[in-house]
């Protein structure tokens, strides 16, 4: 059987780079990603789309400004060929007034259901702790 290659739709490719439609579209309008495949109504990306993508969102966080990047991948260069500040992407994710969590972009959050658990039970927890601290 004969194993076919991934195609992506731009809700798809974005999923799974972490970024959104609009910046998916921003990357091919700047050339940091190739041409979709398909014309019209059927564009779609392939793996080499999304490995562009996530080349340009690690070279990012390292802290490469756009042209850097665009002469980094002009040049066949990697992320880690280019010498930058390193730094590390979170996602923020605020489970209480004054109480946040912050996640290594690396790391696959839970589904939305369970992330909402962790939000009422530190809503829950820390409300107590706060109203045993005033008695």
């Amino acid at each position: 059987m004969e194993s076919q290659a991934a195609r992506y739709n731009v809700d798809e490719l974005a999923d799974l780079g972490g970024v959104s439609r609009r910046t998916v579209r921003f990357y091919l309008r700047e050339g940091l990603l190739p041409k979709p495949l398909g014309v019209g109504r059927g564009p779609h990306y392939a793996d080499e789309h999304l490995r562009q993508l996530l080349r340009v969102r690690e070279m990012q966080a390292q802290g490469l400004t756009l042209a850097a990047i665009h002469e980094a991948l002009a040049k066949g260069r990697g992320p880690a060929a280019v010498q930058a500040p390193k730094r590390s992407a979170y996602v923020r994710l605020e489970l209480a007034p004054g109480l946040q969590l912050h996640v290594a972009s690396d790391i696959r959050l839970p589904p939305p259901g369970r992330l909402a658990e962790l939000a009422t039970w530190c809503r829950e927890w820390f409300r107590q702790e706060g109203a045993r601290e005033k008695r």
